[in-house]
């Protein structure tokens, strides 16, 4: 099948599942969680994927206390920043990031500073030098607020803009700011995405002039 063509000004790149295989930690520290709450394992694991900590936490435990979910929220992120065993890059993704220079382009993650730091380190990648994290926003995916700093930031309309993301939070924020999104992974598949890809093998870049990007997708 021949590839999908995207045209775009920037990119924005979730970090988890996209460009970071953390699934392993993840499934671990939110399953435990899950176990102290009397909560179905795998029901857990279909929300809190995209979504900053506390978020998923509102969403598991309607009208449990906000207080009680930053606190296990910033705990939780602490259990994570240490534990790096199965990180991995996405296939493709240290390729991909390296295509990407002179390009604007920008990370926008629900994961903070210090665990995108640790997170994308340990998958050998490049930190994009525009990098839009949980402390950057006051609202966390599905909401578009992450996307629409990073287009801010990298001076580029919202429309201009082509997304890779996982999940269906982050799908869904993708789409409220407007934007073309490229999911990547299984995952992505059931969320409605504008084009899907197994990986970033899958995806090649290319400089058009006047700014413009040209994407082969597929």
């Amino acid at each position: 099948m021949p590839a999908t063509v995207l045209t775009a000004r920037a990119l924005l790149l979730d970090m988890d599942g996209t460009l970071v295989n953390s699934d392993a930690v993840v499934e671990r520290v939110w399953r435990r969680w899950a176990e102290q709450h009397g909560l179905d394992g795998d029901e857990v694991m279909n929300v809190v994927h995209g979504r900053q900590g506390h978020a998923s936490m509102a969403v598991l435990l309607p009208g449990r206390p906000m207080e009680q979910n930053l606190a296990d929220n910033a705990r939780m992120l602490a259990e994570e920043t240490a534990d790096m065993d199965g990180v991995v890059e996405v296939p493709g993704a240290a390729a991909f990031l390296a295509s990407l220079r002179g390009v604007p382009h920008a990370l926008v993650t629900s994961a903070d500073v210090a665990l995108s730091d640790a997170r994308m380190a340990a998958a050998g990648l490049a930190l994009p030098e525009v990098r839009i994290t949980a402390e950057s926003v006051g609202a966390s995916k599905p909401d578009p607020e992450g996307f629409l700093k990073g287009a801010a930031e990298l001076g580029v309309e919202p429309g201009d803009c082509v997304v890779f993301e996982d999940s269906g939070a982050g799908i869904a924020a993708g789409r409220a700011a407007g934007m073309t999104v490229v999911g990547v992974g299984a995952r992505a598949s059931s969320y409605g995405p504008d084009v899907v890809v197994a990986d970033l093998t899958q995806v090649r870049v290319e400089v058009v002039g006047d700014g413009a990007i040209r994407l082969y997708v597929g």
